[in-house]
C-alpha cells in the first residue's frame, strides 16, 4: 500500500508554530452570546485550535438542499481573528432527520434484520449509494463555502467512523460485500478454499450466494473465515466512504485532513493501521480506563499511535478532562490526572492535545460529560488545570519541543488488528485469550524493567528493531513468517507467547504442530494446548512455574525441543497432569539471533518476574531507573536537542535522576535542591530538557 505523504496544519498566518491545544466545540448548543465568552476563555487557557461543525449537519442544511453557513461564518471569524485555528469538521457523522424521513434506506440494519431507527448518532449505513449521495453533497458545498477561509487549517472528515454502526447486515452491504470478495479472491472456488466452505455443506456456486454472516441462532458457530472476511469487509467499507468524503472536500479546498481514530488497550474496531495510509495525519479518541492500570494503558495506546503515525506527529482530538458519560460508573480524574494524562501523549508524540469538549452540555445525551470548561464554569480546579496545561504547552513549544520526536526504544511490541479479530471467534481453543489482552500486558511488564517499549503494527518496521515481541499473533501470514524467520537469521531478539503462529491470513491452521510457520525460528513443536479455567469444579485453573510465577488461563504443551534450543523455566505439577517438569519457557538460537519462546499466559506480574531473566538471556540492557517511573524521551534527528518525559507510575511520591537537565514543567514534581533529582508526587509528571 501507498501511504499519504505527512502533512500537518500549519500555523495561522503571523504566528509561529505551538502544540495545538482545544477541543470540539459546539457553538451551535449555545445562544449567541456565549460566544464571546467563549473565545475570552479559550484565550485565558491559551487554546488555539478547535474542531467545529463536527455534528452541525442538520443547522448547515435544515432543509434538503437548505444551506445557511451564515452562522458558521460568524463562529469562525470569532475564532480566527483572535488567534484560534479551525479544524473544519464536514458534518456529516449524523444525518439530520428530514434525510432519514425521506429515505428511510439509508439506515442501517443488524444481524437479526432489525432497522436502526434515527435518534443518536451514526445510524446511517456506510455503503448506501443514498447517503453517500446526500453527504458528499454536504463536503462539497463545505469545501465550496469555506476553500479560501484563512482560518480553516485542517479538514476533520465525519467523526469516529464505525463506532456504532461498524456492522451492517442490510441489503446495501451485502452487495457490496460479495463485490469485496470478487475483487480480493478474484474466482468463487478461491473463496470456497479461504472459507474451507467443505465443511458442513457450506460449499458457493457463485457471488451471489454469499450474504453477511447474519444470525444463526444461539449457541451455533459461524464460518471463522468469513467471519475473519466480514471484519476485514467492515472496516474497509467504512475506510471507503472515508476516502470518498475526503476527496470530495480535498479536490475543491485542499487542506491537511484526518479523521479521529479509537486507539486504546481495547479498541480494535477498525483496522486503524491501514486507515492510517490514507490520512494526511492521524488522530485519536483515547478515553482513561479507570484504576490502576490508568497511566500504563494511556501510555500503551499513546505508543501504538505513534507507532500507526510511523514516529510522525499524531493529533489527541480527545481526551477527557475528568468523567466521561457512557460507562456504567463514571470514574473522576484524581487530581493531578489532567495535566499528567496530556503530557504522556505528549511526550509520546502527540503535538496536538485536544479534548471532548469545550463548553459542559446543560443537556442532551453528554451533558455529564466532563469538559475543559464544566458545568462550575470558569472558577473550578478543572478549568485552573485547563490554564495551567496550556500555559506549560505553550513552555515546551518555546523550548523548542516541536523540533523533536519520540525516540525509538530497544524494544518493539508487535500489534496485529486481524488476529485479535480471529480471536473473538467462538469456536476457539479459550475465550478467556484474546490477542489484545497480551501486547498490554508485556508493555506493562517491560515498563516495570524501566523499558518503556515501542508498540508496533504488524505492517510497521519492527524488523529494525534491536528486540521485538510477537503477543499471542494468532494470524502469522506467510509473508509475515518470513519476515520472522529473517529477523532472527540476522540478528534479531525475538520474544514470542503461546497462541502464535496458529493460523494463516485465512485463518488456516499451519500443520505438523504449532507454531507451524516458526517451529523452526524458536526450536519448539507444540502438540496440544492446556486451556485452564474455574468454570468446572476440579479443572485445571493454574500452573506452577520452577521461577515461582503462576500460569493462568493458558498453557502449551510442548512436545519437543530441538537441539538448538535450551529450557529457561518448567511448570512444577502433580504427576498426573503430564505437564511436572515440562518445559515452560525456552530459547533457540537460530542464524545470528535469538528466540524466546514462552509458552503460558503469566499475566503482567509473571511476566514483570520473569523479566530481567529473558533481558539477560537476550542481553538487552534496561535502562537507568526503575519501575516506578514511566520515562519516555523525545530528540531531534541530531540527538542534540532532548526532553526526558517522568511519570509516576504509583501512588507514593518517587525520586528520580534527572540527569542534569533543567526542570521545564514539575506538575506534582519538585526538583531537590541541587537540581540532580527531582520527587514525583502520585498522578505527578517532569519535563526535563537534557
Amino acid at each position: 500500500m501507498e501511504r499519504k505523504p505527512f502533512q500537518w496544519p500549519q500555523p495561522l498566518a503571523g504566528n509561529k508554530p505551538r502544540v495545538w491545544y482545544g477541543g470540539d466545540y459546539n457553538p451551535d448548543q449555545w445562544p449567541e452570546e456565549v460566544w464571546d465568552e467563549d473565545v475570552e476563555l479559550m484565550k485565558q487557557a491559551g487554546v488555539n485550535f478547535v474542531s467545529v461543525a463536527i455534528f452541525s449537519w442538520a443547522k448547515l442544511e435544515p432543509r434538503e438542499g437548505v444551506f445557511d453557513f451564515d452562522w458558521l461564518d460568524r463562529v469562525i471569524n470569532k475564532l480566527g481573528s483572535n488567534g484560534i485555528a479551525v479544524d473544519l469538521a464536514t458534518g456529516t457523522a449524523s444525518p439530520p432527520m428530514w434525510l432519514t424521513q425521506a429515505h428511510p434506506e439509508v439506515l442501517w440494519v443488524n444481524d437479526r434484520g432489525e432497522v436502526c431507527q434515527p435518534g443518536a448518532r451514526q445510524h446511517y449505513r456506510p455503503t448506501s449509494p443514498v447517503y453517500r449521495e446526500y453527504a458528499l453533497n454536504l463536503c462539497r458545498k463545505m469545501a465550496e463555502h469555506y476553500k479560501d477561509n484563512p482560518y480553516v487549517v485542517a479538514w476533520h472528515i465525519n467523526n469516529e467512523y464505525g463506532c456504532h454502526n461498524r456492522f451492517d447486515y442490510s441489503e446495501d452491504a451485502e452487495r457490496a460485500f460479495r463485490k469485496w470478495c470478487e475483487e480480493r479472491y478474484g474466482t468463487i472456488d478461491a473463496v470456497n478454499d479461504a472459507w474451507n466452505t467443505a465443511f458442513w455443506a457450506q460449499h458457493l456456486n457463485d457471488f451471489s450466494e454469499i450474504i453477511p454472516p447474519r444470525y444463526i441462532g444461539d449457541g451455533n458457530f459461524m464460518n471463522p473465515g468469513k467471519l475473519l472476511d466480514w471484519k476485514r469487509f467492515s472496516s474497509d467499507a467504512l475506510l471507503d466512504l472515508y476516502k470518498a468524503e475526503r476527496d470530495a472536500v480535498l479536490e475543491i479546498a485542499p487542506r491537511p485532513q484526518t479523521t479521529n481514530f479509537m486507539v486504546s488497550g481495547g479498541g480494535t474496531l477498525l483496522d486503524y493501521d491501514k486507515w492510517g495510509y490514507d490520512a494526511d495525519f492521524v488522530s485519536d479518541d483515547p478515553y482513561f480506563t479507570p484504576g490502576e492500570e490508568h497511566l500504563d494503558e494511556l501510555a500503551y495506546a499513546g505508543s501504538l499511535m505513534s507507532g500507526i503515525a510511523r514516529k510522525n506527529p499524531w493529533c489527541l482530538m480527545e481526551h477527557s478532562t475528568s468523567a466521561v458519560n457512557w460507562r456504567p460508573i463514571n470514574y473522576r480524574c484524581e487530581p493531578g490526572e489532567l495535566v499528567r494524562d496530556s503530557l504522556a501523549h505528549l511526550s509520546l508524540g502527540a503535538d496536538a492535545i485536544c479534548y471532548f469538549q469545550w463548553r459542559q452540555s446543560a443537556a442532551g445525551a453528554e451533558k455529564w460529560h466532563s469538559s475543559m470548561v464544566p458545568h462550575a464554569g470558569p472558577d473550578s480546579q478543572v478549568f485552573r488545570d485547563v490554564c495551567e496545561l496550556g500555559a506549560d504547552l505553550n513552555k515546551l513549544a518555546d523550548e523548542g519541543l516541536l523540533d523533536t520526536k519520540l525516540v525509538k526504544s530497544k524494544v518493539a511490541i508487535v500489534f496485529d488488528y486481524e488476529s485479535q479479530w480471529a480471536t473473538e471467534h467462538t469456536a476457539t481453543p479459550t475465550q478467556q485469550v484474546r490477542h489484545t489482552y497480551e501486547p498490554l500486558a508485556w508493555f506493562r511488564a517491560l515498563a516495570d524493567n524501566g523499558i518503556t517499549a515501542d508498540m508496533m503494527p504488524v505492517r510497521g518496521p519492527w524488523d529494525t528493531y534491536e528486540a521485538a515481541v510477537l503477543p499471542s499473533m494468532y494470524i502469522l501470514s506467510k509473508e509475515n513468517s518470513e519476515r520472522v524467520r529473517n529477523y532472527v537469521a540476522n540478528g534479531g531478539k525475538l520474544f514470542v507467547t503461546y497462541y502464535t503462529g496458529l493460523t494463516d491470513e485465512r485463518d488456516h491452521v499451519w500443520l505438523g504442530g504449532y507454531p507451524g510457520s516458526i517451529r523452526d525460528v524458536l526450536g519448539v513443536r507444540i502438540e496440544e494446548f492446556a486451556p485452564m479455567g474455574n468454570d468446572f469444579p476440579g479443572a485445571m485453573d493454574h500452573l506452577d512455574l520452577s521461577n515461582g510465577t503462576v500460569a493462568h488461563d493458558f498453557a502449551d504443551v510442548i512436545g519437543s525441543v530441538a537441539d538448538t534450543a535450551r529450557v529457561l523455566e518448567t511448570f512444577k505439577a502433580d504427576k498426573w497432569t503430564g505437564f511436572d517438569g515440562a518445559p515452560a519457557i525456552t530459547v533457540n538460537e537460530y542464524g545470528d539471533g535469538k528466540a524466546v519462546y514462552v509458552g503460558a499466559r503469566l499475566g503482567r506480574e509473571g511476566l514483570a518476574k520473569t523479566m530481567p531473566e529473558l533481558l539477560e538471556e537476550m542481553q538487552i540492557e534496561a535502562p537507568k531507573g526503575n519501575g516506578d517511573v514511566l520515562r519516555v524521551e523525545r530528540a531531534d534527528e541530531t540527538g542534540e536537542n532532548r526532553f526526558a518525559f517522568y511519570f509516576n507510575r504509583t501512588h507514593k511520591d518517587v525520586k528520580v535522576d534527572v540527569d542534569g537537565g533543567t526542570a521545564l514543567v514539575a506538575s506534582l514534581a519538585q526538583v531537590d535542591e541541587g537540581g540532580n533529582t527531582a520527587t514525583i508526587n502520585p498522578n505527578g509528571a517532569l519535563v526535563v530538557k537534557l
